[in-house]
C-alpha cells in the first residue's frame, strides 16, 4: 500500500486526494441574500449532517485568494440561508449556478430557477429542489492554514424549517427512489443513487 505524508504535497494535490476518495458526497445548494438584496445561489460538496439535536448542518466554503466567497460573505452578514438537496432533476441548472458572476448578479436567473418564499427566514429557495431546509446561523468557525492564513469557512446552520415534497414523505420517512439524490465525485463526474442494499447493525 502506497503511504503518502500530506505534508509533503501541494494544497491543490490534497484537494484532489481528498475529492478523489472521500466519495461520493453529498450535494448541498446554498440560497443566501447579499446587503443589496439579491439572492445567490451555489453548490457545495463539503457538506454534511452534524447534529440531529440540536438540527446542525454544515457546509464548508474554500476562500479564493484569501477572500471569502459571496455565500460565506451574506450568511456572515445576514445569519440566514436554504440548503437544497440536489437531484437529477434539478442538477443542470444547479450546476450552471457555479458560474463565477459578480455579487450584484443573482446565479438563480442565470440558470432560471424560479423563488420560493420561505417560512421562518427572510432568505428565499427555490421551488426546483424536492427538499429544501431554512438555517439559521449557529457558528462560523475559520479554517487556517500552518501560516494563520484563513483558506475556509465551515458554516453550520441550525435547521428551523424542513419543506418536502409530498409524494417523498409517508410514516415519517423519504423514498430515496423518488428523490434522486446526486453526489459528487472528482473532477466533472458525479453520481446517482445506484443500487441500495441493507446490512443489520449488532445489538
Amino acid at each position: 500500500m502506497l503511504t503518502i505524508d500530506p505534508s509533503t504535497l501541494s494544497a491543490k494535490e490534497v484537494y484532489k486526494f481528498f475529492i478523489g476518495s472521500v466519495i461520493p458526497r453529498p450535494i448541498a445548494f446554498v440560497t443566501s441574500k447579499g446587503s443589496n438584496g439579491v439572492i445567490n445561489g451555489a453548490p457545495f460538496s463539503f457538506f454534511n449532517i452534524v447534529s440531529s439535536d440540536p438540527p446542525i448542518l454544515s457546509v464548508a466554503v474554500q476562500r479564493k485568494d484569501g477572500k471569502q466567497k459571496d455565500t460565506a460573505r451574506n450568511i456572515s452578514e445576514n445569519n440566514e440561508f436554504v440548503i437544497h438537496i440536489c437531484d437529477e432533476d434539478n442538477i443542470g441548472a444547479i450546476n450552471e449556478t457555479a458560474a463565477s458572476l459578480s455579487p450584484d448578479e443573482s446565479e438563480l436567473e442565470l440558470a432560471k430557477m424560479t423563488l420560493a418564499e420561505s417560512s421562518v427566514i427572510s432568505v428565499s429557495g427555490i421551488k426546483e429542489a424536492k427538499i429544501r431546509i431554512e438555517c439559521k446561523l449557529e457558528q462560523i468557525v475559520e479554517i487556517k492554514d500552518d501560516n494563520g492564513v484563513i483558506t475556509c469557512d465551515l458554516i453550520l446552520g441550525r435547521a428551523v424549517c424542513f419543506h418536502i415534497e409530498e409524494s417523498l414523505y409517508k410514516d415519517g420517512r423519504i423514498n430515496p427512489h423518488l428523490l434522486k439524490p446526486v453526489s459528487r465525485l472528482a473532477g466533472n463526474d458525479y453520481s446517482k443513487l445506484g443500487e441500495l442494499f441493507t446490512i443489520t447493525r449488532p445489538k
